[in-house]
């Protein structure tokens, strides 16, 4: 039986596969969290906004303050949105290149399983021919002989 692996070097590649699958998941994960926080942070900072109109002019001031902010909020949601797809994509990069490696490692594991059951069964076969050889000799010896 051959000694090594002979997929040796697609686990490795699905492994890598995985690991670049990972790190994509991190980063995603991570642009998901900054964003969530983002969002939340400017809906905190202009909850506790309380301006009041002294004027005409403040009053105009607060209403295009106010639409700015929910446009920035629309667009916060818009990144927030796009940031969560994105995890979940890397997360489903993620599930199906681990399936992949997993299939590979399970075949790695059973072909180290099988080898170490060949070289039990080699042994065993020595160990016969030896006890076999030994038997003989005894066997094949008179009965009056002393062992030496």
């Amino acid at each position: 039986m051959n000694r090594q692996f002979p997929l040796a070097g697609l686990l490795r590649l699905r492994q890598l596969q995985q690991d670049q699958a990972a790190t994509g998941m991190a980063r995603a994960n991570s642009r998901s969290e900054e964003m969530r926080g983002r969002r939340a942070a400017a809906r905190k900072d202009l909850g506790t906004s309380a301006e009041t109109a002294v004027s005409s002019a403040s009053l105009m001031a607060i209403a295009a303050a106010r639409a700015s902010s929910q446009s920035m909020l629309a667009d916060l949601d818009a990144l927030a949105a796009a940031a969560e797809a994105d995890l979940e994509e890397a997360h489903a990069e993620y599930t199906q290149a681990r399936r992949m490696a997993v299939g590979l490692e399970k075949l790695e594991l059973r072909h180290g399983v099988e080898l170490a059951a060949a070289d039990l069964h080699a042994e065993q076969g020595v160990l016969d021919e030896i006890a076999a050889t030994s038997w003989h000799r005894t066997a094949d010896r008179p009965a009056g002989e002393a062992s030496s």
